[in-house]
């Protein structure tokens, strides 16, 4: 097992440290502390050929601006918030507008563009990355200090990162915290992910409306192209005329419900390369995008960002549910705990 620390450049004056914990296979994960962003995930095809299966950029430079959040920790409430308020018993707080008229992932900062502090923890059986943020009362206009913690831990003899977040605060607020990393499993970007298969035991979904908002109608997935019970590749949606598949710009970018399980789980997989990516969280809902709006002509590691050229399984609570009651609140009562878990987990498809 392996970490090493380099000076990634500085933001605001303020120096950034790159990481990079490398296990006794030779998974590898890197990883900053500006926005907890991950930059690099290296995982194993069929051959034992280990390969880069997220999308980022190279320097820091790109990542002081990211407006696709590549690999961050999003929050301190991931996704859209409806417009610019939301209120908190007889409280009514003010947000940052900055997705139109409405506020997303925490704000024109929030947790994906904010320097974290870091410490490394190695342990017998994995190393961890320890990051921590104390988020101030009214900071995007959110209330109460917020001390959030996000560990990133690498297990030594198996190619599995485990992600947890915890946070506590001083007055009510909401949290409902994810990471943004894209997925690509062909390795080192060689194909699109149209021919990516997802499997996931959720039976609804929630509709959106042209804002990408969720109306409030919790959908069955049933005889639809929402249905990834029996597993479904992601071209379908992308060649889909149903009317949400079309909203989103081809393909997917909803929520997904799960039962009441302890751990809900998402495989992916990706044939030609052999890999397989399984996803194991504690919440109770995943926001799944496909990069249906990614084609800007950026330039991102020698490639163009384009459309369909990662997804995101961003595991998080239902989105927007201050103004949903019939949704799982992300309200954070004063001095609990806000704690969830997602493990990522890699390998290779067995062979018939």
């Amino acid at each position: 097992m392996s970490v090493q620390e380099k000076l990634f450049g500085y933001i605001n004056g303020l120096p950034v440290t790159l990481f990079t914990v490398k296990n006794n296979n030779g998974f590898e994960v890197s990883c900053m502390n500006y926005g907890c962003v991950i930059t690099k995930v290296l995982a194993s095809d069929r051959t034992g050929q280990y390969e880069n299966v997220v999308l980022g950029y190279d320097t820091l430079e790109e990542y002081d601006h990211n407006p696709k959040y590549l690999g961050a920790v999003v929050g301190r409430v991931a996704g859209r918030i409806s417009g610019d308020s939301f209120c908190i018993g007889e409280d009514i707080y003010n947000l940052q507008k900055n997705d139109k008229n409405n506020h997303i992932h925490g704000g024109l900062n929030g947790f994906s563009h904010t320097i974290w502090n870091a410490t490394v923890l190695e342990g017998d059986q994995d190393t961890t990355i320890e990051f921590t943020y104390l988020s101030a009362d009214g900071e995007e206009g959110y209330p109460g200090n917020l001390e959030m913690k996000v560990n990133y831990t690498i297990l030594h003899e198996e190619d599995t990162l485990l992600i947890t977040y915890t946070g506590i605060s001083d007055k009510d607020t909401l949290v409902n915290v994810t990471n943004h990393s894209y997925f690509n499993l062909s390795g080192n970007l060689k194909r699109d992910v149209l021919g990516h298969a997802l499997t996931m035991d959720s039976p609804l979904y929630l509709e959106l409306n042209e804002e990408f908002l969720p109306t409030g109608n919790i959908v069955p997935v049933e005889n639809s192209v929402f249905d990834f019970r029996e597993g479904r590749k992601i071209m379908d949606g992308v060649a889909s005329v149903h009317p949400q598949n079309v909203l989103v710009g081809n393909g997917y970018d909803h929520p997904f419900l799960f039962t009441e399980n302890e751990l809900n789980a998402m495989l992916l997989t990706e044939v030609e390369s052999g890999r397989k990516l399984v996803v194991e969280t504690t919440e109770s809902a995943v926001v799944f995008y496909t990069g249906n709006n990614m084609g800007n002509a950026e330039i991102m590691r020698g490639e163009e960002l384009r459309d369909y050229l990662g997804l995101c399984l961003e595991t998080q609570g239902p989105p927007d549910s201050i103004h949903h009651p019939h949704f799982l609140s992300s309200i954070l009562r004063a001095g609990d705990e806000y704690k969830t878990t997602t493990i990522y987990s890699f390998g290779v498809i067995a062979e018939e």
